[in-house]
């Protein structure tokens, strides 16, 4: 299960943009990178072409880069600042009857699920 998932909240810990906050946009598993909105803007030139609409696009636009997972933390719902996560194990029933354990991330500061 992953640390780190799409929708969550986290403050950036260390490089140029240290101390924002955003969304998680993406999650790259594979290079263990994020892109969190607002975060490693950088201005990408794009080639003109015609949309479907035949509209032309193209020009400078600013998007947001992928920055690595461990410059990143989540967010604690509660207090509002950076927390580490925790997994525990929780009992469930499935509607036949059978019990089944779920791994449950919570944050370590103040012990509220995320």
């Amino acid at each position: 299960m992953a640390r780190v998932k799409k929708g969550d909240q986290v403050i950036v810990i260390a490089g140029k943009d240290k101390g924002k906050t955003g969304r998680v946009l993406e999650v790259h598993r594979s290079t263990d990178r994020v892109v969190v909105e607002g975060v490693q803007r950088v201005t990408r030139h794009t080639k003109v072409g015609q949309s479907a609409q035949g509209a032309r696009t193209g020009g400078i636009e600013t998007v947001e880069a992928p920055i690595h997972m461990s410059n990143v933390m989540l967010v604690d719902p509660k207090t509002k600042k950076r927390t580490r996560v925790g997994f525990r194990l929780e009992e469930g029933e499935r509607p036949n009857g059978r019990k089944r354990t779920v791994r449950v991330r919570y944050a370590k500061k103040s012990g509220e699920d995320l």
